[in-house]
C-alpha cells in the first residue's frame, strides 16, 4: 500500500491538475513486488481521490546478467543463483530486473477535478 501511495504522490505531482488515464510502471523481475497485488493495492489506494478513474499499467522486467569473465549477457535461468551459464563464472552483476520507475502517464482531455 505504501508503494501505491507513492506512485499516487508521484503521479498527482506530475499531472499537475490534469486527469490521468493510465499511468504505466515498470517494475523488475528481481524487486519483491507482485504486479498483480501492486494493481490491487492501486485500486484500494487511489480510490476516492482524484486518481480514481486511472489505471495502473504494469510492465514486468526480466532479470538478465552480464559476466565479467566471458562478456556473455542472458537473461538469469534461475534467481537463485548468478552464475554464467556459458563459463560457470560468478563475477556477474545484474543488468535488468531492478527496476521499479513510473515510465509514464497517459492523461485524458478533460480538466481534471
Amino acid at each position: 500500500l505504501s508503494i501505491c501511495k507513492s506512485i499516487l504522490d508521484i503521479t498527482a505531482r506530475h499531472a499537475a491538475g490534469r486527469r490521468v488515464a493510465v499511468v504505466h510502471v515498470q517494475v523488475g523481475q528481481l524487486r519483491q513486488i507482485v504486479p498483480d497485488t501492486l494493481t490491487y493495492c492501486w485500486d484500494l489506494v487511489s480510490d476516492g481521490t482524484e486518481m480514481s478513474d486511472a489505471r495502473l499499467e504494469v510492465t514486468q522486467v526480466p532479470a538478465r546478467i552480464f559476466c565479467r569473465s566471458c562478456n556473455h549477457e542472458a537473461p538469469l535461468p534461475d534467481v537463485a543463483s548468478f552464475t554464467c551459464a556459458q563459463c560457470g563464472a560468478r563475477s556477474t552483476e545484474v543488468t535488468t530486473g531492478e527496476e521499479f520507475l513510473v515510465t509514464s502517464l497517459e492523461l485524458s482531455e478533460e480538466a481534471g477535478t
